[in-house]
């Protein structure tokens, strides 16, 4: 049996529900490869009364013969075959009621049940039906549902106003790896990769089990990428696509707004989005933005001016995957062994600074930890400038209830950084800047968030505080 990687937190929640003495209703979601469904079964292997598994893009006759071929597998017989979601969950109940009545603890699994919602035949309702009408009656049920259609299980499950409402016992979103997970998968797999091939690993793939599973660890990292996007194979050039159909019935626009902010380094507010797209910044956009935020595909900054505002917040690309594929990839046709014929060049050096900035912002708490401010109440957000031309921006602000205030400033490079005088007058102009116009009174720290450290220097000494590479591993 192959071993959970990190998900403590969610491995203590399953665990718990199998130990508790009531139903359990548990609900999955995340984006596609995330792990959702190898977690579940990991964690119930050989203990489930009935698993299924919605067909992805398939009809609705799809969906019923996967739950007959499922009702199969596990022994049950059928005495009719079901045409409509209702008809299936009772038949469903009617073969599970010897093992519940028998007092065994009861492991239902649905995955992927978004797909079973072809047609628009209302799953939901059916699986609302079946739960409050028997399955939360009985106390040795746990009935999961999974789906990578996040959007569809947030509507329709976890803020139903339907038969749903109010339903779940435990909701679980499942989120990529840190850095630490991922170096702790690849150990597993015995890559025999430093922090920094590792790092750089996280700046293509994310952290995405499956898109980290299809690594060779007898390649070096830079053949990995040329065989996995740039080879006559290349396997991961389809994903992209294949990303967005899974997460959204209708991806284009989806993928309009993930392709403005891939082009913009500093991110775009939900107006400048929608004059990127050319349409109007309504309420259809501002769900559309929180379908991508729940799906971990962008990631909502909120701002400071002369008070905290969320409403003008700043959306950047955070998936990491879609950065360097929008980055490289969805461009015209490049040679074969592109990546290591331009490993080093000015266009990749600048997209490893982006994807480092992207990942420290990932990595917040454990900037904190570095930091020694766990226990401190504290408020992290961005800040760009109404004032100067072009506009100045902090993408990493610490606020912090002892009244201090770290201003980061993140740079990626492959040995210790050296800080000069004109740079470090940039970072005094932003930090002077941004207390201007936020009129916060609390003390200004200098943080230097780099790979290596910072070079000693005349001014290193002006910074008030360091985080390195090996403290986001924590």
């Amino acid at each position: 049996m192959e071993t959970i990687i990190g998900r403590l937190t969610e491995i203590k929640k399953l665990t718990s529900a199998v130990n508790s003495h009531r139903a359990e209703f548990i609900a999955l979601y995340g984006r596609r490869r995330v792990g959702k469904t190898f977690l579940i079964n990991q964690m119930f292997r050989n203990q489930f009364a009935f698993k299924m598994t919605g067909v992805i893009e398939g009809s609705l006759k799809d969906q019923f013969t996967a739950f007959t071929d499922a009702m199969s597998d596990y022994g049950y017989d059928m005495p009719e075959k079901p045409d409509d979601w209702m008809k299936a969950f009772i038949l469903l109940k009617n073969a599970l009621k010897p093992k519940v009545n028998s007092g065994e603890r009861c492991v239902i699994f649905i995955d992927e049940l978004p797909a079973m919602d072809a047609e628009n035949s209302n799953v939901a309702g059916a699986v609302g039906y079946f739960w409050n009408n028997w399955a939360s009656q009985y106390d040795n049920i746990v009935f999961i549902i999974c789906g990578s259609a996040t959007s569809w299980m947030i509507t329709n499950v976890i803020d139903s106003k339907g038969g749903l409402h109010d339903r779940i016992t435990i909701e679980m979103p499942i989120h990529p790896f840190t850095l630490n997970e991922t170096e702790l998968y690849l150990k597993d797999k015995q890559f025999v990769w430093n922090r920094k091939m590792t790092l750089q690993a996280y700046m293509v793939f994310g952290g995405i089990p499956y898109y980290l599973s299809l690594l060779d660890r007898e390649e070096s990292l830079v053949q990995n990428v040329d065989r996995l996007f740039f080879s006559q194979d290349m396997q991961m050039r389809r994903e992209f696509r294949r990303l967005f159909n899974t997460l959204y019935k209708n991806p284009d626009r989806y993928i309009d707004i993930i392709k403005a902010l891939g082009k913009s380094r500093s991110g775009l507010t939900r107006e400048e989005i929608a004059g990127a797209l050319k349409g109007a910044n309504n309420g259809h956009l501002g769900r559309q933005l929180e379908d991508l935020v729940c799906c971990d595909l962008i990631r909502k900054n909120i701002v400071r001016e002369k008070k905290i505002k969320r409403k003008d917040a700043i959306y950047q690309l955070c998936d990491f995957f879609s950065i360097f594929y929008l980055t490289f990839i969805d461009k015209a046709e490049v040679e074969q062994q592109y990546w290591a014929h331009h490993i080093n060049t000015p266009e990749v050096n600048a997209w490893m600074g982006l994807a480092y900035e992207r990942i420290c912002m990932a990595h917040i708490g454990q900037i904190k930890h570095s930091l020694r401010i766990d226990a401190i109440s504290t408020l992290t957000y961005s800040w760009r400038s109404k004032t100067t031309t072009p506009a100045a921006q902090i993408d990493i602000i610490i606020e912090r209830a002892d009244k201090i205030v770290n201003i980061c400033e993140v740079k990626y490079s492959q040995d210790e950084y050296h800080l000069d005088k004109e740079e470090y007058e940039k970072i005094c102009k932003r930090k002077n800047n941004f207390l201007q116009e936020t009129g916060l009174r609390h003390a200004p720290w200098l943080t230097m968030i780099t790979t290596e450290g910072i070079a000693k220097g005349k001014y290193t000494e002006m910074i008030q505080s360091q985080v390195r590479l090996d403290d986001l591993f924590n």
